[in-house]
């Protein structure tokens, strides 16, 4: 028979268990309604503001540069590039091939954009080819609908108007790549590129980076389920880069490039009383904007192996014998030392000798000066004079008191391509090449041979010091930094060098560098004949190769490239300098032949042009 009573508390029991067990699944669904909407609001409202509210940063503008007149030498230009966000784009190859059926893409783009890929994050828009021409924006616009997460871009990029002329001043910007980013990485700068592309690679361009680059901004935006901006909710806008004004004139520029055509070297023009450079032109040159956009492989192994090296910045990189043009330093120690006097003379027969050697170290007047004296060495350029005075001072004395002017020094100059130059000594000999110091080699090195080297921003700088009493002034490219805060001048500070027994001395070796312009007998003299400003200077024709004793050198025997080097330094005007000039030219002889006819024409030009620094 049938329990009833059995049944209806097999019910009941099943109905109770069933009702706990709903009410236990409702009770962890309100805890956890409770955790989710009060206890982790926060952290989930942040969630889900973070899927609807995007934060873009904002590329600030690049500071200007202008020379000294206000001319742009490097300015922002609006151009479009084609760009492609990798994490939008389901087949890259694929989408690659279409692109460039529609417009011209070269090969070597291609391979540049998918190295990027590789290397950038996957969600940042990434640039295949810049500077579209309208057609190629028109074709583009029409077929976008076809290739998700490809856009077309209109940015700010930089231009250089005079092209090669101010290249190795200016040096230019370029693609950041894994160098860059760890350098901005170790100096704590890397969140401010956050939306900027290129960098200042070499040049003031990345001397003054952290000024010219600005401050990043941004927005707050709201976007929809497919990423796409519905409304901008806050803006906090980008600090544009500071402009800068140089000291440089583009007149001056355009005299040197015009001067030396197709000639090797550099040309280099300071204010000595401040340090503020002028002109600094190295040729030959290259055209920066090359480099803006990615320059091709084919062009930069042609910049790379062609034998003038126009990457090389001859101004701070070149690195020549000094020569003849740092006779009157040498002098100026001869006479601090009391080696020699203002009335010391010596008889040069066309030769001089260590002595118990038989080696005759050749003056390159052959039959010689006949009497000397310090005046007449500097203004003839007499190799004896300076051959014997050198051997009486040593090669200690000379390089510790050369060092103390400069030489061996980099200038300091507002550029990172600076190369060390040499000021040998007997340690460094033993150092580099496992030798004693001989007395032939001191000979040598007073005539500024040998193992000396120095740039022609060192020269101009070491040269200076004679014109100041002993203060070297640090060149400097940059005037003034400005933004919308105000002006920043650049500091212009002279700094100490040697300290002078006899102040009469500085006089001395002015006077010897004016007359070796101002007399019929000074080796600049046919240069500056009847110009209508006083100048002086001196100058140098450094020798590459050595020549047999008895030979006679003959340029025309020689391979181009091992000919001596021209050059000069020289300054004006003369009672009161206002500009200090240094020219050197590769493998073309003398310097008062060519080099100060050329430091000639550049004074010409900036007395007749009213180039000064006195505003």
């Amino acid at each position: 028979m049938q329990d009833v009573e059995a049944e209806a508390r097999l019910f009941s029991q099943r109905a109770l268990v069933a009702m706990l067990l709903v009410m236990l699944a409702f009770g962890v669904i309100i805890i956890n309604m409770y955790h989710l909407q009060v206890e982790s609001y926060q952290v989930y409202q942040t969630r889900s503001e973070g899927n609807r509210i995007k934060v873009v940063p904002l590329a600030p503008n690049r500071g200007l540069i202008t020379d000294r007149n206000g001319i742009l030498l490097a300015e922002n230009r609006p151009v479009f590039s084609l760009e492609l966000v990798p994490e939008q784009v389901e087949d890259m190859t694929a989408t690659l091939a279409e692109l460039a059926s529609l417009i011209s893409i070269s090969e070597e783009q291609q391979q540049s954009f998918l190295k990027e890929v590789r290397q950038q994050r996957r969600f940042n828009s990434i640039a295949l080819k810049e500077q579209l021409n309208d057609e190629e924006v028109a074709i583009i616009a029409v077929n976008q609908h076809r290739f998700p997460g490809v856009t077309v871009e209109a940015r700010l990029s930089r231009h250089y108007p005079f092209g090669n002329l101010f290249t190795h001043a200016l040096g230019y910007i370029g693609r950041i790549n894994t160098n860059d980013l760890k350098r901005l990485e170790d100096n704590d700068q890397l969140a401010n590129y956050a939306a900027t592309r290129d960098i200042g690679k070499i040049g003031l361009e990345r001397y003054y980076e952290t000024e010219l680059h600005g401050t990043m901004g941004y927005q707050e935006v709201e976007v929809n389920n497919r990423g796409r901006l519905i409304r901008v909710l806050r803006s906090v806008p980008a600090q544009s880069g500071k402009n800068i004004q140089l000291n440089l004139d583009v007149g001056l520029q355009l005299t040197a490039q015009q001067i030396l055509l197709e000639k090797r070297g550099a040309i280099v023009a300071m204010d000595p009383r401040d340090g503020a450079v002028l002109a600094f032109y190295s040729n030959p040159s290259y055209d920066p904007n090359l480099f803006v956009h990615g320059i091709s492989s084919s062009n930069y192994n042609e910049l790379l192996n062609s034998p003038d090296r126009p990457l090389i910045n001859r101004v701070t990189q070149g690195i020549y014998p000094p020569a003849s043009t740092i006779k009157p330093h040498l002098a100026l120690l001869g006479l601090e030392t009391n080696t020699i006097t203002p009335s010391t003379r010596i008889w040069d027969p066309g030769f001089f000798q260590l002595p118990g050697v038989e080696h005759r170290y050749r003056d390159w007047k052959r039959w010689g000066h006949g009497w000397v004296d310090v005046y007449s060495a500097i203004v003839e350029s007499c190799d004896t004079f300076f051959y014997d005075m050198g051997v009486k001072l040593g090669i200690d004395r000379i390089s510790d008191y050369m060092q103390k002017l400069g030489f061996g020094e980099k200038s300091g100059i507002d550029i990172l391509e600076e190369s060390n130059t040499n000021m040998p000594s007997r340690g460094w000999k033993r150092a580099r090449h496992n030798q004693p110091w001989y007395h032939g080699d001191t000979v040598a090195v007073s005539i500024g041979q040998g193992y000396w080297t120095s740039s022609p921003m060192q020269l101009l700088t070491t040269t200076a010091v004679l014109l100041n009493d002993g203060l070297r002034p640090t060149p400097h490219m940059a005037k003034t930094l400005t933004n919308d805060a105000g002006s920043e001048q650049v500091s212009t500070a002279l700094q100490p060098t040697v300290n002078v027994v006899n102040t009469r001395n500085w006089q001395v070796i002015r006077d010897a560098m004016l007359q070796t312009v101002n007399t019929p007998k000074g080796t600049a003299f046919n240069a500056f004949r009847n110009a209508s400003y006083t100048s002086g200077g001196k100058t140098g024709t450094a020798q590459l190769v050595s020549i047999a004793q008895d030979a006679k050198y003959d340029a025309n025997a020689l391979d181009e490239r091992l000919r001596d080097n021209a050059m000069y330094v020289g300054y004006a005007p003369a009672e009161n300098p206002s500009i200090i000039i240094a020219v050197t030219v590769e493998n073309i002889g003398g310097g008062g032949s060519t080099a100060a006819p050329i430091a000639r024409q550049m004074l010409d030009y900036y007395f007749s042009a009213g180039v000064n620094n006195d505003e």
